[in-house]
């Protein structure tokens, strides 16, 4: 019992985590859009950006969907479907935004993931 209490507190934690690299990554986005030389607060290219923040935060609810699986959690559950809601922003977000010079942008990369990432959470507050 204490084992999946340790689970279900860690999976919360990692997607607070991923909603917080994804408010980050927003940020970031948010201020090379509105400066002259393109570059955000983060020494970080287009790249690096969607590897170091982006990756991650599409990457850790799916983890904290998984290791908490026996656990109903409507909590986790809500966490989940927000990180998949803001993933879903910043893709409406990119599509209605120019690509960088030499960058090729798949919507259909950051909407899957997003529409999964929702999916996972309803299924968390359906079993809770």
């Amino acid at each position: 019992m204490a084992n999946s209490i340790m689970l279900l507190k860690l999976s919360i934690i990692i997607s607070v985590i991923s909603i917080g690299l994804l408010a980050l990554y927003g940020a970031d986005i948010a201020v090379v859009m509105g400066s002259d030389n393109h570059d955000g607060f983060l020494p970080l290219n287009d790249m690096q950006r969607g590897v170091g923040l982006g990756v991650p935060a599409i990457i850790l609810p799916i983890i904290a969907f998984f290791i908490s699986l026996k656990q109903p959690s409507k909590k986790l559950g809500g966490l989940i479907i927000v990180s998949g809601v803001l993933i879903l922003i910043g893709g409406i977000a990119m599509v209605g935004t120019p690509a960088p010079e030499g960058v090729e942008r798949n919507p259909l990369m950051l909407f899957a993931p997003a529409i999964f990432q929702i999916v996972l959470g309803a299924i968390k507050i359906k079993k809770s």
